[in-house]
């Protein structure tokens, strides 16, 4: 388990892979404070590679971020009759 800053100071300037293991939402955001990481990820092109391919609890994030800050959308209501 390992704090946000930390990982920003260990891989600076670079995308990471990393599991949330500790978070808590405010509003509709969702603010990570431990993670475990997964790898550095070298370049763009693989970060978005990962993230598209990412498990629910996984995200690649950027260390120039200075929070994991995660804006969390709602699926709008469908309404209407099914047919």
């Amino acid at each position: 388990m390992m704090k946000w800053e930390e990982v920003r100071k260990i891989y600076p300037d670079q995308y990471v892979l990393l599991n949330i293991l500790e978070s808590h939402i405010v509003g509709d955001k969702k603010y990570v404070e431990d993670v475990a990481l997964i790898k550095p990820i070298s370049d763009a092109k693989e970060a978005t590679y990962e993230l598209l391919h990412a498990k629910p609890g996984t995200l690649v994030y950027h260390t120039k971020n200075e929070e994991i800050i995660i804006e969390i959308r709602r699926r709008a209501a469908f309404r209407g009759i099914l047919t």
